[in-house]
């Protein structure tokens, strides 16, 4: 007797590879990657899609993908990524960043790049802290947060406050997609996808810059067990970098 094959209702996206990460138990850096592979699947763009790679705990992610990819100096992917959309307007271009390549050695770039108006797309990884590196403290390390470098903790007296990139990228004049979400729970991943797809989508029909910044955990140089960082998202990121819709072209927000 034959019987039928059961649907399938979740495999891995095309447009992400088999390989093995590099990342650490509990970082959210691969959950972030399957959200950008399903994007780019769903879309349909994974023939004509190019990431732009920087210095980071992402600096590995072409080997990641399958589809093309650019490495880019230390804080420099929005540049390389201006220049090969201005180049080529018919790819799909996208940079994926962390905390201490964007808000850091990269801020000039991304404010220009954003103010500039270029049709790309950045997928911004603020977990709070510099991973790659060995946990110093990033433009966005929290009030009195311990690292390496702030073993009292941050202390915003000496170091400023940390830096709120959506707030401020969405202060420009320029329309532009910006948002912000999180990575930490289940739903929280179902919102994610939604605003990273529509990220992708509005650089489609070259409507706009867009981007969206996903707190993530880093459970290693926070020194804390994956469960606990995920909970520490929720009680302490996210009351200093709220969720949501920062700037929407196709709402009118200027």
């Amino acid at each position: 007797m034959l019987t039928k094959e059961p649907n399938t209702i979740f495999e891995r996206p095309q447009a992400l590879s088999t390989n093995i990460t590099h990342y650490c138990p509990g970082c959210t850096h691969g959950i972030i990657h399957r959200l950008v592979a399903e994007a780019i699947d769903e879309l349909g763009v994974r023939e004509r899609t190019v990431g732009v790679a920087p210095v980071g705990c992402s600096v590995l992610a072409y080997n990641y993908f399958t589809v093309d990819f650019l490495e880019a100096p230390h804080g420099r992917a929005p540049a390389l990524a201006t220049g090969f959309k201005r180049c080529r307007p018919d790819m799909i271009v996208f940079t994926y960043q962390g905390d201490g390549d964007l808000a850091s050695i990269g801020m000039s770039e991304i404010i220009h790049a954003a103010n500039r108006g270029e049709k790309f797309t950045t997928i911004f990884v603020n977990n709070a802290i510099y991973g790659m590196t060995g946990g110093q403290m990033a433009p966005t390390t929290l009030p009195c947060q311990k690292t390496t470098t702030s073993p009292a903790g941050r202390d915003v007296g000496t170091a400023g406050y940390p830096i709120r990139m959506s707030e401020l990228l969405s202060s420009l004049r320029t329309p532009a997609f910006i948002a912000r979400t999180a990575v930490h729970t289940p739903l929280h991943v179902v919102k994610a996808k939604q605003l990273i797809k529509k990220a992708f989508r509005l650089q489609i029909e070259n409507k706009c810059f867009s981007l969206v910044e996903v707190l993530s955990t880093c459970p290693t140089n926070w020194g804390v067990a994956p469960y606990p960082a995920t909970q520490w998202v929720a009680s302490d990121m996210q009351p200093y970098f709220p969720l949501g819709i920062y700037k929407d072209p196709e709402k009118g927000d200027i």
